[in-house]
């Protein structure tokens, strides 16, 4: 049997206690001063205020009057809403613009059951974009961005199609964003 440890005095308890809680709030601090991130996981640089985004022009051949739209609104709201920057109507007041296009737009079968009929389509879109600063020559990307999205033709084909293009276009704005200010 093994001889009670004798405990530990009331003073040097607290006082170890207290190192230790003094240790950790200041490795809290230093580690807080180490990051520049945002909880979208995004850094600007303090001189970039406000970003200019246009309507793509859709030259997709899609027919769909809405996709310009959309990725117009989703990028928006990505830019405005997940950082501190303003809208700009000006491309040559904003500090960071962009320019592009809608390249492709697909919407075919996916999956087929075995009565050889469509449960699922999936629809694609591709945008070809360009990301510059103001005060730059040269655009620091020129990149093509793609979304997918399945929907059910069986159930509702025409919304179906429509909340498909629309996921698919919030992808994209989210990967623009995620290249655009993530890489700082």
């Amino acid at each position: 049997m093994k001889p009670a440890r004798a405990p530990m005095p009331m003073n040097r308890l607290i006082k170890n206690r207290l190192y230790a809680l003094m240790s950790a709030a200041a490795a809290c601090l230093l580690l807080a001063g180490c990051f520049t991130y945002s909880f979208t996981g995004v850094s600007i640089p303090s001189e970039v205020r406000t970003v200019y985004i246009p309507f793509f022009p859709d030259n997709s051949n899609s027919g769909l009057g809405f996709l310009s739209e959309d990725l117009n609104e989703a990028l928006i709201n990505r830019f405005v809403n997940q950082s501190r920057l303003r809208l700009s109507s000006n491309p040559d007041e904003a500090d960071i613009f962009f320019e592009g296009t809608i390249t492709n737009y697909r919407n075919r079968p996916f999956s087929v059951s075995g009565d050889d009929r469509t449960d699922l389509n999936r629809v694609e879109i591709t945008v070809r974009a360009t990301y510059q600063f103001q005060d730059r020559d040269e655009p620091e990307w020129t990149r093509n961005f793609n979304g997918v999205f399945e929907f059910d033709p069986n159930e509702d084909p025409i919304d179906g199609e429509r909340e498909a293009a629309l996921e698919a276009m919030q992808t994209i704005a989210r990967n623009m964003f995620n290249d655009a200010l993530g890489s700082w």
